[in-house]
């Protein structure tokens, strides 16, 4: 056995294969003198259009074998008796396969009618520096395995790249939501208010908060729209937090009206114990963001309306403007006095919840409705925003990639996520660069 062989070997079966898909989407094997393992000349003429579905890895390639052209599809393995392994075989999918591309051929394979499927071995025919080169990138433990070449990558290809991804990111986000829609019989408000629910969990607190938006319909809130007392006795008491005896005038009269609005609309609480509060700022508990999400409620009807037609980031941020009662100015939780606050929503605040809930509403809509100008607004409004700010962009930022907008920090978070953590090199515009 090669040491080739032995050394992709020592590598998972999918970053063996996607090595191979890599060498021949861009033909970064040795093309001269190829030949079939039962001496047929081969000629590719077209490598063939990249598959990522289910089916042969490329569809109508053109190769020549001889003399004769042949157009069909072409198939990748480490080894040739992988195609019996995936039971190839047995599927007609893999009946149109005119080649087989493979880094060894360990048996000879053949179609269903007995006739011995061509097959080209490039185990002799890959550059050493580019394995070499391949394997330095996929063994290290760096923060991105390709840390110390980053920096010879050409800006615009990693500009280009980031561009690309970012729209990846945000098709990505927009699953959750169409999802939701088709559970919900497209009803936007209703999903559009779960999520936004959800991002005023501050991640410690998101599921908590679905799981509020959830058991409390939008419908019944806007039964109550104008009037901001029983918007917070349902939302805190569907919370779970008025099942308690209280010191304090403004709880006690919170938790009657819910109980009357409990049994009129035969609610059910969620578990009080899936709220936290440890290691958290006082500003993010959840008692204090249930109250901002209350006024928000009592001071925007058809909010997701309102969103659609804004058309500046100004406007968004302006809808997030909120003053709290009396109540909540000088307490955090019930029944504990605290300095006297505003509590608004900070900027900050507003602006992840613009990132991570309005830019994908408007984004998954635009793709709904075939309406590019929503698509194109998202993406406006990510790079009127100035980038977040966390441990994973400082990490980019020192290795000489700084974020100049928000579109740029939500690449370059996607870009670690499920690209460099992952390995996934071979599928990255830099990696590749690199590679090549």
């Amino acid at each position: 056995m090669s040491s080739l062989v032995k050394a992709l070997r020592k590598n998972t079966e999918t970053i063996q294969e996607n090595f191979l898909h890599f060498l021949w989407r861009y033909r970064r094997f040795e093309q001269t003198n190829l030949t079939t393992t039962q001496g047929q000349a081969v000629l590719v003429q077209t490598i063939g259009a990249y598959n990522t579905d289910a089916g042969p890895d490329f569809f109508n390639a053109q190769i020549q074998l001889d003399n004769t052209l042949w157009i069909g599809n072409v198939e990748i393995h480490v080894l040739s008796s992988d195609w019996n392994k995936h039971q190839h075989q047995l599927d007609a999918a893999y009946q149109n396969v005119i080649l087989h591309v493979v880094l060894e051929e360990d048996e000879p394979i053949y179609f269903e009618n007995g006739e011995r499927i061509p097959c080209l071995e490039l185990k002799n025919h890959i550059p050493q520096k580019l394995i070499s080169q391949y394997q330095r990138i996929e063994q290290n433990t760096h923060w991105i395995p390709c840390q110390h070449q980053f920096h010879q990558v050409n800006p615009i290809t990693k500009q280009n790249w980031l561009d690309r991804i970012l729209v990846e990111r945000l098709e990505s986000k927009t699953q959750a939501i169409h999802l939701a829609l088709a559970q919900t019989q497209n009803d936007w408000q209703t999903v559009f208010y779960r999520f936004l629910a959800r991002n005023f969990g501050v991640k410690v607190n998101m599921q908590p908060f679905e799981q509020l938006a959830c058991s409390l319909p939008l419908t019944t809130l806007a039964k109550h729209k104008n009037n901001l007392f029983q918007i917070e006795a349902l939302l805190f008491g569907q919370a779970g937090l008025l099942e308690k005896e209280f010191e304090d005038k403004y709880p006690t009269q919170l938790q009657k009206e819910y109980q009357f609005l409990q049994k009129k609309y035969s609610l059910s609480p969620i578990p009080t114990e899936t709220w936290k509060y440890m290691r958290m700022r006082p500003a993010n508990f959840p008692t204090v963001r249930i109250a901002q999400f209350a006024q928000l409620i009592f001071q925007s009807s058809h909010l997701f309306s309102k969103i659609l037609v804004a058309q500046s980031i100004k406007e968004i941020e302006n809808m997030f403007e909120l003053s709290l009662s009396n109540y909540w100015q000088t307490h955090y939780v019930f029944d504990k006095t605290s300095i006297k606050r505003k509590k608004s929503l900070g900027k900050n605040t507003i602006q992840l919840i613009i990132i991570n809930t309005i830019i994908p509403f408007l984004f998954a809509y635009g793709q709904a409705k075939k309406e590019e100008k929503y698509k194109e607004r998202a993406l406006q409004f990510l790079e009127e925003l100035p980038p977040e700010k966390n441990s994973i962009l400082n990490q980019w930022k020192a290795l000489g990639q700084s974020a100049h907008n928000a579109g740029d920090s939500q690449a370059l978070l996607h870009l670690k996520k499920h690209y460099c953590s992952q390995k996934k090199c071979l599928n990255c515009a830099i990696g590749n660069a690199i590679l090549r």
